[in-house]
């Protein structure tokens, strides 16, 4: 079960898998897990723009008169309110993740684009919404899901409309905006930031001040900010606190989301950590 806002999660039959939650991150709409083997769905539309990955198996759906596929190296992209169907085309059914997005990531105008060619075949693409499924799917990593989702929601533009300004010929923010950031981070580090209220507070746009701050300082902005989570919560451990309460004073959701990027970043679980004493 997923931590916020599920909708729904539930065994369809032995063979079809649905789960289904609303992230709190500023333009996803809804996150849809799926494993099916024989369900077909009729010609329906949606509100939302449907981001579709496979990652077994295959899908053959129409969109627009015209029979679609998804093979495992596609993303697809699909617009709202144009009427598609969708089923198995493989013996042993698919899995697909699902990413809903509203009309603040891309804008009514992309969609006769999207329309004419849907799937895009691009691995970093599709290793990046991958990233970005992973990161919705764990509470407490919401700065990382909105920075993904900022460099995926620019790059779905850049393909439906090459050449284009990503963001309607605005002028690149100088590189001071990086250090604008990384001053801000360091004031949030324990209440955290969302990536829309960063970008107001320095006049960036998401994506650029993304972009921005990797470039300049040669990491992502949330890792950095779990990187300096992660600092603090090393000197709190070898000073006796517990973990439980280390989490909440180093500024993580809860513990286990503590444990998670401890041990991705230093190695080892924080409780084996403090029992080391030793400082690494």
């Amino acid at each position: 079960m997923h931590a916020f806002s599920v909708l729904y999660v539930s065994r369809v039959t032995p063979r079809q898998e649905i789960s289904a939650w609303r992230p709190p991150v500023a333009g996803v709409v809804e996150v849809f897990h799926a494993h099916f083997t024989e369900h077909a769905y009729p010609m329906h539309v949606h509100d939302a723009w449907t981001v579709l990955i496979v990652d077994d198996g295959a899908v053959r759906y129409d969109l627009d008169r015209h029979e679609r596929g998804t093979p495992g190296d596609t993303v697809s992209l699909l617009p709202p309110r144009v009427p598609h169907n969708g089923s198995p085309a493989t013996p042993h059914g698919f899995h697909k993740r699902v990413l809903y997005l509203d009309m603040t990531q891309l804008d009514e105008s992309f969609i006769g684009p999207a329309v004419d060619g849907p799937d895009i075949t691009e691995p970093v693409l599709r290793r990046r919404v991958g990233q970005l499924h992973t990161a919705l799917a764990n509470r407490g990593d919401e700065f990382e899901a909105e920075s993904r989702l900022a460099l995926i929601s620019e790059r779905l533009r850049e393909h439906l409309r090459p050449g284009r300004a990503a963001f309607g010929g605005r002028t690149e923010p100088g590189p001071g905006i990086a250090q604008s950031l990384r001053d801000l981070l360091d004031e949030r580090l324990l209440e955290g930031i969302a990536l829309g209220e960063a970008a107001r507070l320095v006049h960036a746009h998401p994506t650029h001040l993304v972009r921005a701050f990797s470039g300049a300082f040669g990491i992502a902005p949330h890792q950095y900010l779990v990187s300096r989570r992660v600092d603090l919560a090393r000197r709190l451990l070898l000073d006796g606190q517990p973990p439980g309460e280390v989490a909440t004073a180093a500024g993580f959701y809860d513990q286990s989301h503590l444990t998670r990027h401890f041990k991705r970043v230093v190695g080892i679980t924080p409780g084996r950590y403090a029992g080391t004493g030793a400082i690494g």
